[in-house]
């Protein structure tokens, strides 16, 4: 007895995959490639802009911290508080630099100001006019010559300069301090502060 094998029957008529037309076909890869292109080149292409970006930053920074000699303007505020340099109000002539390495930290600081200027600088450093030494470099030739200041030669009046040093116990900064009273009514500072880090 043979028994007979059962009939598959065909799909029906509403379960039928429909074959895809031409054009629903070409937006389907329309679609695709444009999904694969924001996939792909929006992350390239922020990391092309990055990579720039960082290189322009390097440049820059190498640009400021190769650069020689002082910076007219004044040091930013995170300078000024870490080595404890207060520049008063009013003050003009305003330039600084700074120079790191393993170490030591140093911020030069130059500004001409009025006697009241001076007084306030002098007593937020923790010192006062009556420590200043007349006659008294106390910025040693390698920090003048980093800087180009120069306390003698021509138009230097004798007995214009007195300074003092500040020393501070580490990490605190200690601070070189020359005052140029050249000028009877505004003198001129300058400071080598250094900080051991």
């Amino acid at each position: 007895m043979t028994g007979s094998l059962p009939q598959q029957g065909g799909p029906a008529d509403d379960e039928r995959v429909r074959a895809e037309d031409h054009s629903h076909m070409v937006r389907r890869r329309a679609f695709t490639l444009l999904i694969i292109v924001l996939l792909i080149g929006v992350p390239a292409g922020y990391l092309v802009i990055s990579a720039n970006q960082s290189r322009n930053s390097g440049k820059e920074k190498e640009e400021k911290y190769s650069a020689r000699g002082l910076t007219e303007g004044w040091p930013s505020k995170v300078q000024r508080r870490l080595y404890q340099v207060p520049i008063p109000h009013p003050s003009n002539q305003v330039a600084w630099y700074e120079t790191n390495n393993w170490k030591t930290s140093r911020l030069y600081v130059q500004f001409q100001t009025t006697h009241a200027g001076l007084d306030a600088f002098l007593k937020e450093v923790g010192v006062s006019r009556a420590q200043l030494k007349k006659g008294a470099i106390t910025i040693s030739s390698r920090d003048r010559q980093a800087t180009g200041w120069r306390f003698s030669g021509p138009g230097a009046r004798p007995g214009a300069y007195w300074g003092l040093v500040h020393k501070q116990k580490n990490p605190r900064p200690t601070q070189a301090v020359v005052v140029n009273t050249g000028n009877p009514t505004y003198p001129m500072v300058y400071v080598v502060s250094r900080t051991v880090p």
